[in-house]
């Protein structure tokens, strides 16, 4: 009896289908259960218990969705609706009238009155340092003309006034200058008379002269004005 114990251990009944046995085989087969899991399981598939998210996560997401509304909504806009709306909310947050944001239009330019104040008779190399938008915009303008004929306003030549304008391209097509009378109120075209005068004016404050050929029919108030005018006959 005594050897029987000893071979069992202290009193107890062993088996091959012990506890420990049993443990080890169920941990396996987890193990593999969650290998088996963790493969077959999507990126994208949330976990059985997700945490929920914090208050601030939520309250960036609503301004980053309300930010994108705005932007959406402005670029819908064109220019002049943005600057009323931007107007507006400058006045809604700071207080103030759509008076004091009135502009101004006595300071408008069309392209006329640059090119009226901008413009030469005559373009040397000095007068293109320093160039402007409005000093390039008369240049562009200035060599479209054609300079070989001019038209002449004699309107006023009691007055010893008297002016020159180079010829444009519908004058040039039209032979006006050329093949009818260069003055500006005159279309005859029988008679006609070249002639080459010393131009003399003042362009902006500078004191300038110019050889001009001019195409006229030479009658008698318009002889007065070339014998002032008159520098050589041309044939």
């Amino acid at each position: 009896m005594d050897n029987l114990v000893k071979v069992h251990g202290s009193g107890g009944y062993d088996s091959d289908f012990s506890d420990d046995d049993g443990e080890g085989e169920s941990s396996e087969r987890g193990l593999k259960r969650k290998r088996e899991e963790e493969i077959l399981q999507k990126p994208f598939k949330k976990g059985r218990h997700s945490q929920v998210a914090h208050r601030s996560l939520h309250s960036n997401e609503l301004d980053r969705e309300e930010a994108r509304n705005r932007r959406a909504h402005l670029i819908s806009m064109n220019a002049f609706e943005r600057h009323k709306k931007f107007v507006g909310d400058y006045i809604l947050y700071y207080g103030g009238q759509m008076a004091d944001f009135k502009r101004s239009p006595t300071k408008d330019k069309t392209d006329l009155d640059v090119l009226r104040e901008n413009h030469r008779f005559l373009w040397r190399d000095e007068d293109e340092d320093d160039m402007t938008w409005e000093k390039e915009l008369a240049k562009k303008y200035y060599d479209k003309l054609f300079k070989e004929y001019c038209i002449a306003d004699l309107s006023r030549y009691k007055e010893n006034k008297f002016g020159f304008r180079w010829r444009t391209e519908n004058e040039v097509v039209s032979g006006k200058g050329q093949f009818q009378c260069g003055n500006k109120r005159c279309e005859k075209q029988e008679g006609l008379k070249s002639w080459e005068v010393n131009f003399a004016y003042v362009e902006h404050g500078e004191k300038r002269n110019a050889l001009v050929k001019l195409r006229v029919i030479p009658h008698q108030k318009l002889v007065k004005v070339v014998e002032k005018l008159l520098n050589r006959f041309l044939k």
